[in-house]
This record gives structure tokens, C-alpha cells and sequence, in this order.
């Protein structure tokens, strides 16, 4: 396996912008570093139980893949743009209490979000399997993977903190902006 290929794949999938992490800065723009930490520890359980899925699974979905990948694409969108459409909508005047933004939120969004699903399910048997399919290699994969993901969630929770000021005085063009990045992540999946 070509480890620096593994890496820039997981990296660059991680830490580019996608649902899961507009919605972690939102949150930190709205309620706060503490309930976009929830958030995130409930994404990144879903993250790891999603790549222990795909690595125990593999087999089986590549039959099925086609069906599952237009299924969640499908969702995804839908559940992007709704979104979108309410993180557009937030009213800028009113305090914001985001019962959204809970650990149960931030694990289910994991299952919805086409971009982890699709990675969770090309990562293991693209890099790791076709090398060693032993299950101590799987296993310590899952985990580094895993932790890559969860530096990606705390990347965005500390953007969101640093800038928050900021993001708190320009809150509707911020909204607008994550709205519209959310919209082009549906729409790029039909692309």
C-alpha cells in the first residue's frame, strides 16, 4: 500500500468541506463550542461505526453498491438542502438554542451524508484490503482513519471558535455562504 496515497485520500476527504463539517461551524456560530463538540463526538462515533461497516461488509456491497449509492444520493441532497434552507433561514435577531446540533444529530447525519458514506465504503477496500485483509491491519485502519476524521471535526469546531466574533457579526452573509456551499454539495452529487 502506498501510505502517502492513503493519507492525501483520507486527508483531502476529511478535511474539505462537506455537510458534516458546515453544519459543526454553524453550530459553533450559533450555540457555541461545547454543543458543536457534542455534535462531533457523535459524527465521529458514526464515522468510525461506518468504516467498521464498510470493512465488514465489503464483500457483500459491491453487489449492491449501485442500489445503496443512488439510494443515499437521493437523501443526502434532500436532507442537504433542508439544511441549507434552514440555516439560510435563521434569524439573525433572535437568540439561537440549536436543538439540532445534538450527539444522536451529528451520528445519523453520518449515515445521510453521501460524501462519508461513499468514502467509508471506497477507503478500506481500496487501500487496505487489497494489501491485507488481516483483521489487526482492518482494525488499526479503521482506528487511524477514524482519527483522521475527528482532527477534521476539530479543525472546523476551532475555526469556528477562533472566528466566531466574526461569524457572529456577519451572521446572514455567513448563512447565505454555508447555504449556498451546502446546495453546491447536494447538486455535485448528481455531477
Amino acid at each position: 500500500m502506498n501510505i502517502t496515497s492513503f493519507l492525501l485520500y483520507c486527508i483531502v476527504v476529511t478535511f474539505t468541506p462537506g455537510p458534516t463539517n458546515i453544519v459543526i461551524l454553524s453550530t459553533v456560530h450559533h450555540s457555541g463550542t461545547k454543543k458543536a463538540m457534542e455534535y462531533t463526538y457523535g459524527a465521529t462515533i458514526a464515522f468510525g461505526l461506518l468504516l467498521v461497516i464498510s470493512a465488514m461488509l465489503n464483500t457483500m456491497l459491491i453487489t449492491i453498491i449501485p442500489k445503496v449509492i443512488f439510494v443515499m444520493q437521493i437523501i443526502g441532497s434532500l436532507y442537504m438542502f433542508y439544511l441549507a434552507y434552514q440555516i439560510y433561514n435563521m434569524d439573525a435577531s433572535k437568540p439561537i438554542v440549536n436543538q439540532s446540533a445534538t450527539f444522536l444529530s451529528g451520528f445519523l447525519m453520518q449515515f445521510l451524508n453521501p460524501k462519508v458514506v461513499l468514502f467509508t465504503m471506497t477507503v478500506i477496500p481500496s487501500f487496505i484490503m487489497p494489501r491485507d485483509a488481516a483483521m489487526p491491519v482492518v482494525t488499526i485502519s479503521v482506528i487511524a482513519i477514524t482519527l483522521i476524521g475527528f482532527l477534521a471535526f476539530i479543525t472546523w469546531v476551532l475555526f469556528g471558535t477562533i472566528f466566531r466574533e466574526f461569524l457572529q457579526n456577519h451572521r446572514k452573509t455567513v448563512n447565505g455562504m454555508m447555504a449556498l456551499f451546502l446546495v453546491y454539495a447536494a447538486i455535485m452529487i448528481w455531477m
